[in-house]
């Protein structure tokens, strides 16, 4: 990854590098790897951190995010906050399907999942918690988004972009291509188990006042229930709610 040359960026790296051990915590080397910084250098970052209150430290030595940083998102969530009108979209696609039902936004060239709602079936996947974020194309929240990007913003990313690193040859230009032109063509993402052997998403694009994808609902499951008739089906469900949610966002 590209690492950023300002302290600024490197604040945000490191930041983002901390959520992503939520809610466990992750470690000065965990922090190093994600955001791309020498391991002296993050730590150095997050002590500074520390001492603002924006990140925090357990017993054992994992950073967690910091009390200072709650208060400024409560401070920002009127302007900014949209679960509070999602929450009853994701809920009931949890309670429709009995699987587990998210909602994810675009944050640049990156996915955050905001919310989850479990359903009534037993078996769960562990793949989604609120707060990890996918690159775009990763997961069928990020596949859903990317898929419906205009052409040149989706060749611009996928130019820059080497998802193979982190994510294996199963997200090479190639095959992100292949299932963007499945995604546009059906309406709705399938990850076919490409994260966790097992484990299958599906998700479908909600859209700003603009007509951009902004962000995306989702389901995932393990493989058994996600064959070719009940994808038919939960998939036009997907889209039902997700467009319904999209109207609903505008009306904000």
């Amino acid at each position: 990854m590209n690492t950023p040359a300002s302290v600024v960026g490197r604040i945000g790296v490191v930041l983002r590098g901390v959520a992503a051990g939520e809610p466990g915590g992750a470690t000065t080397s965990d922090v190093a790897r994600v955001s791309g910084l020498a391991r002296p250098t993050a730590h150095r970052l997050l002590g500074s951190l520390r001492s603002e209150g924006l990140v925090d430290r357990t017993a054992d030595g994992r950073w967690l995010l910091g009390p200072e940083l709650y208060l400024l998102g409560a401070a920002a969530s009127s302007r900014y906050d949209v679960t509070a009108v999602a929450q009853p979209f994701v809920r009931r696609l949890a309670a429709l399907t009995s699987e587990s039902a998210f909602f994810s936004a675009r944050r640049g060239d990156e996915t955050v999942c905001l919310l989850r709602e479990d359903g009534s079936f037993p078996i769960r996947s562990h793949v989604l918690h609120e707060g990890i974020r996918f690159p775009l194309g990763v997961a069928s929240a990020g596949m859903a988004i990317l898929a419906y990007l205009p052409d040149d913003e989706l060749d611009d990313y996928l130019g820059r972009t080497d998802l193979t690193a982190a994510y294996g040859v199963g997200h090479d230009e190639r095959a992100v291509r292949a299932r963007v032109a499945s995604t546009r063509a059906a309406g709705w993402a399938v990850n076919p188990g490409l994260i966790v052997e097992g484990s299958w998403g599906m998700g479908a694009a909600v859209f700003d006042a603009d007509d951009r994808p902004q962000w995306a609902l989702s389901l995932t499951g393990i493989q058994q229930r996600f064959g070719p008739e009940r994808r038919a089906e939960l998939g036009t469900l997907l889209l039902r709610e997700a467009h319904a949610l999209s109207i609903a966002l505008r009306r904000r």
